[in-house]
C-alpha cells in the first residue's frame, strides 16, 4: 500500500465530510449503528472513525450508559469529527493505529469499523488486534465496499482518469476502497484471527448528488486519490476533477444524479 493511500490531511477532511459523507457514508452508518444498538454494548471501540459519520449515528442510538472510544490514524479527521459532534461525555477521542491498538486486552464489548478495514496494510493483523481487545462473546461489526464494478461513481471517475493519464493511471479507488471485497478472503482472515459466527451481508444502495461536479470533487479532491493526481501532475487537480465531472455527466446527466453503490456488512464474534 502506498504511503499516500492512508493520507487524510490538508483540505481532504473538510471536503470528505461535506461531500463524501452524505454521498456515500450516511446510509451505511445508520445501518451499522442500528446493528450496534441491537447488541446493547456498554464499552465500544470504533476504529477508523474518520470524520465521525458512524460515531454520530451511534451516539444518537446508544443510551447514556454506553461508553465508546472513537479512534483514527489521522488526527485531522478526528478533529473534524469531534468538531461536528460537539460535547458528549460518553465519547473519548483517541488517535490510534488499528494494527497496534493502545488498549488493554478484553476491554470492549464491541468493536465497530465503518469502511476502514480496506485501508489496513495488514488486514490479518488488524483482525488480531480487534480480537485481542474484545471480551469473550464480544462482537466485531464492520463494512467494506463491494467491487468497483458494483459502484458506478468511482468506476466512472477511475475510467476518466485513466484516459487523462494513460501511461500511469491513478488506481487508488480500485486498489484500496474497492480492493478488499472477496467474501471468502474476509471469512478466512477473520477465522484465522480466531473469530467465529462470521456473517456477511451484501447491501446494494443508491448514491445521490446534486451534480456530477459535486461527485467529481468528492472523489478527486476529498480522498487520497487527490495525492495520486497531484503526484502525476501538480497542476492537474482541477482538470482531473473537470474530466471526471464530464464523464459522470455523460453517463447520468447534467442535473442531480444517482448511481448504484454496494457494500458488504460483516459480523464476527470472539468465542
Amino acid at each position: 500500500m502506498a504511503s499516500t493511500d492512508k493520507l487524510f490531511a490538508g483540505p481532504i477532511p473538510e471536503i470528505y465530510d461535506r461531500l463524501l459523507v452524505p454521498l456515500l457514508f450516511e446510509t451505511y452508518a445508520a445501518d451499522l449503528a442500528e446493528r450496534v444498538a441491537q447488541v446493547k454494548p456498554r464499552r465500544i471501540l470504533e476504529i477508523a472513525a474518520g470524520t465521525g459519520a458512524l460515531t454520530r449515528a451511534m451516539a444518537a442510538r446508544l443510551d447514556g450508559e454506553a461508553r465508546f472510544v472513537a479512534s483514527d490514524l489521522n488526527q485531522p479527521m478526528l478533529e473534524r469529527a469531534q468538531e461536528r459532534l460537539g460535547a458528549d461525555t460518553r465519547i473519548t477521542w483517541q488517535q490510534a493505529d488499528a494494527l497496534a491498538l493502545p488498549f488493554e486486552e478484553r476491554g470492549f464489548d464491541l468493536v465497530a469499523c465503518q469502511f476502514g478495514v480496506m485501508f489496513f496494510p495488514d488486514k490479518a493483523q488488524g483482525y488480531k488486534e480487534a480480537y485481542r481487545v474484545l471480551m469473550p462473546g464480544g462482537r466485531y461489526l464492520f463494512n467494506v465496499w463491494d467491487s468497483i464494478a458494483e459502484n458506478e461513481f468511482p468506476q466512472i471517475v477511475t475510467e476518466a482518469l485513466a484516459t487523462m493519464f494513460p501511461t500511469d493511471p491513478p488506481c487508488f479507488m480500485e486498489r484500496v476502497p474497492h480492493g478488499y471485497h472477496h467474501q471468502d478472503t474476509i471469512r478466512r482472515e477473520l477465522a484465522d484471527a480466531g473469530f467465529d459466527a462470521i456473517a456477511i451481508e451484501t447491501m446494494p444502495r443508491k448514491s445521490r448528488a446534486r451534480s456530477a461536479q459535486e461527485v467529481a470533487m468528492a472523489y478527486c479532491q476529498g480522498t487520497p486519490l487527490r495525492a495520486e493526481i497531484e503526484t502525476r501532475d501538480p497542476s492537474a487537480l482541477e482538470a482531473a476533477t473537470d474530466a471526471s465531472a464530464q464523464a459522470l455527466a455523460r453517463r447520468f446527466g447534467s442535473g442531480p444524479i444517482e448511481g448504484r453503490i454496494s457494500a458488504h456488512v460483516v459480523s464476527a464474534v470472539r468465542p
